[in-house]
């Protein structure tokens, strides 16, 4: 039974995949990326991206400097 489930499941992310692979292109995407504001989102999606990394090495150290306490 759980062979099945787990057949089941995997046959779900298959087909659902196969139903995203068919999608028109973006032209939204390829109107940024003519006017060079995709850049700009990377950046900004960059930004945030190592504010939470910085943020959660920082936490890390005062939880390991809690602990030893």
């Amino acid at each position: 039974m759980k062979y099945f489930l787990s057949l089941l499941a995997l046959l779900a992310c298959l087909t659902s995949q196969v139903a995203l692979a068919q999608t028109p292109s973006t032209t939204m995407a390829d109107q940024m990326r003519s006017d060079g504001r995709i850049y700009v989102v990377i950046a900004v999606l960059l930004t945030i991206l190592a504010g939470l990394v910085l943020y959660l090495v920082r936490l890390e150290k005062k939880i390991t400097t809690l602990e030893k306490e």
